[in-house]
Order: C-alpha cells, then structure tokens, then sequence
C-alpha cells in the first residue's frame, strides 16, 4: 500500500536527509521541529564515504563537495616537540592520471562541511520539494496510534500554545540525544549505557599559527591530559578544535580553563590576543543505544537512538546510515516490495551495527588518545599503529618513527570515517 505520509520529527541533518530522499521519492512527508530554525552550534563536519553516497542519493552531494572541500587526510601525533610530528598518517585517496573522477571511489572521497550549512543546503532543497513540509516552532507534547485508522498521531504545541494533532503512516524520531518521541516511547531516563568520566569542549577558532607547522587537515594529539583534535573545517582558515576536560565542571568553570588549554595544546602556546575564537560549547560525551528502534508506528534513527563520543566520525556517520536504511525500508512499503516487517529488520540491523562496529571503534578511538603516558608507548602498544604502519609497509619490518606520506585503499577508508 502506497504511504500517504510520514512525519519526521527533528530538522537536524538526519531528519532534514530523511524529508528530502523521502520528498524525492513522492512520498509525502511533513517535518517537525520545536525551534524556529536551524542549529548553528559547531558540531560534526567530515562526511565519510558511506555519507556521501546518500548525498549522492538525495542530489545534494555536488553541492556539498563545491560549499566544503576535499580534507588531505588525517593523522595522530605527539602533542611534545616543537614539530608536534605524525605518528602514524591516512592520506585520502588522490587522483591519478586515468582515473575516473565520478568513480565512486573518488566521487564519494570524504568531505568537509561545517554541519549547520550542510543543514542549510538540505533545508534548501527540502523547501522545493512540492511533497514535503517543514513545520518550524512545534514542540511534541503527546504521541499516540489510532489503531482503527492505521496511524500513528503526535500532539504540537505551537508558540502561541495551542494545539493541534497530527497523523502519519509512521513518525521517524530524528530528534537528537534529548528526543522527546524517545522519552515518550521508553520514560524521561530510560536511555542504555553510560556517561564518560570526562567532557569535551568544541570550539572553533581563527589562528595563524597554524600556517607555521606542518599539520594535516585533521590530526589527533596523543596526551594524558591535553588529548585533543584539531582540523580545518573551512577554506577560509576556520579550524575546529575539539579538547578534553575533566568531568563534572561547569560551563563558567570550562569557560576560565579555556585560555590555559589553548596556550598548552595549541602550536606557538599563544595568549588568547593571538586567535579569535568563534565559538566554545562543552559537551558530555555518552555511550548508549535503545533496546529498540521501532515501536509499532514510531521509528527512531541517529542519534535519538544512539549517541557515541565524536572521535572518528561515527555517530554522523552512523546516522546518516540511519536514515539511508531507514528511507529503503519506507520505499520498500510504499513500492509493496516489502510489508511493514521490513522495519523490524531495520531496528535489528542497525542496532547490531551500533553494537558492532560503532561503540567499540568510536570508544578505542577516545580512548587511544589519553591512555598512554606518553607518545612512545602509543607507538609500542595501539594495534591501529601497527595495523596503518603494516599496511603502508606490507614488505618491510617495522620501526618506530613516522610513517611515510602514503594512501589507504578506499576498502580501508573505515579507519577514519
């Protein structure tokens, strides 16, 4: 039976992709979202592959390669010395002659875009979609299925706070790590797994030392306690700069220890006159996924049903395939090449891979960074040092020291995205 609509719930980048492959698709869709517009809070801004290819999917990944651009690729290295040298480095995947630019190897290589204007170009082309609707300033209050009519019903309330009832074939929670579709499914606290012991502070930031050293456009610095990341996110020089704080202070707190962090991490140890800082917000940093998915006619997708901390890329990552999956399963119903059970699949698979794939490399990638005392012993003990160094030397016994300035085959790009 051909769907007559879907409400998405949340206009962040998972709900925003979801209305716009479902649109595309001549599925009608209507999305809702209680704030009145788009966040522009830094978050995420490197696109793995696999996200590219449902850009690909949605007509938006020409866009999104001319806005952003191509990173070089990514390193970790010691935070001690002058040079801050590489440990270990992954280039991404450069064009040779007779190469097919529009092969998916190449077509798909990561990308960088800072999120809120990846939301903006999905906003764009969402509103030019004759089959989709987005419905700014409507705060979920009731959820609900009418089981005669076959449909699922959320109640908004609108800024002037009245009310109304909405209905759909199903209701896709897209709504974040606080996802009131989730709260209303499985109670205010009911979210499985646990909290880190430490924090994170996101900042982005303009400053010119980073012209003076030899960086990529993103590296990881291993350190006990100055563990951080830093990586170009604009052509213009805007760099995003992701560290790790102690657990449980405040945000003025975060705030105060904010120049010390910079003058410690950062290449030339500037005072704060010597950069411009655009943006700061601290962040907790979970580990958790729902016991379920799907619950009858709601459905759950990224990070309203699974949160991981960012290193590595793999809870955007992770919910893009969300939504991809998501969307096969909907066309699947509506083509009537599938009934309603292929969403239990869906719960299951998805589920499987966060257990799987991304909670344990997302949780080796934050730890690696802080684990060790020192540089040396990373390079005596992490497994992904051996393994990149391995496969950048194939033939050759391996020595300590940096490693040469070679590629990874796209069948190991998995190892940063």
């Amino acid at each position: 039976m051909a769907l007559e609509k879907i409400i998405v719930v949340g206009a962040g980048p998972s709900g925003l992709l979801l209305t716009l492959l479902l649109s595309r698709a001549s599925i009608p869709v209507e999305l809702i979202e209680q704030t009145e517009g788009l966040d522009i809070n830094p978050r995420a801004s490197h696109y793995s592959p696999e996200s590219c290819h449902e850009f690909d999917r949605a007509g938006i990944l020409d866009e999104v390669r001319e806005a952003g651009f191509i990173p070089d690729g990514v390193s970790w290295r010691r935070l001690e010395g002058e040079d801050k040298s590489r440990l270990i480095q992954i280039t991404n995947p450069a064009l040779k002659p007779g190469d097919d630019p529009e092969s998916a190897a190449f077509r798909h290589r990561m990308v960088c875009l800072p999120l809120h204007k990846l939301g903006k170009i999905l906003e764009t082309h969402v509103k030019s979609q004759g089959t989709a609707e987005i419905k700014y300033g409507r705060k979920v209050v009731e959820i609900g299925e009418d089981a005669d009519k076959g449909k699922a019903w959320v109640k908004v309330e609108k800024a002037d706070g009245s009310t109304e009832i909405r209905e759909a074939d199903y209701v896709v929670g897209c709504d974040g790590a606080n996802s009131i579709i989730r709260r209303k499914l499985f109670g205010d606290w009911v979210y499985p797994g646990y909290t880190w012991d430490k924090q994170i502070v996101a900042t982005n930031i303009y400053y010119d030392g980073f012209k003076d050293v030899d960086f990529d456009d993103s590296q990881f610095f291993v350190h006990p306690e100055h563990w951080h990341m830093v990586a170009r996110i604009q052509p213009d020089g805007l760099y995003r700069v992701t560290y790790g704080e102690i657990g449980g202070l405040t945000y003025d707190q975060l705030k105060e220890r904010q120049a010390a962090k910079f003058q410690a991490i950062l290449p030339g140890n500037p005072t704060p006159d010597k950069y411009r800082l655009v943006t700061f917000s601290p962040y907790k940093v979970h580990q958790r996924c729902v016991d379920r998915m799907r619950v009858g006619r709601f459905l759950l997708a990224a990070d309203a049903a699974h949160l991981c901390n960012p290193f590595g890329g793999m809870g955007l990552t992770g919910g893009i395939a969300d939504v991809g999956s998501l969307y096969d399963s909907l066309c699947g119903i509506d083509n009537n090449k599938a009934d309603d059970s292929i969403l239990d699949k869906y719960d299951e698979v998805r589920r499987r891979i966060w257990h799987e794939v991304i909670d344990p490399i997302s949780t080796e990638n934050m730890q690696r960074l802080f684990q060790y005392q020192n540089a040396d012993e990373f390079v005596d003990k992490d497994p992904l040092y051996k393994l990149v160094r391995e496969m950048q030397n194939p033939d050759k016994k391996l020595e300590k020291g940096g490693p040469p300035n070679a590629s990874v085959t796209v069948s190991q790009r998995w190892l940063w995205s």
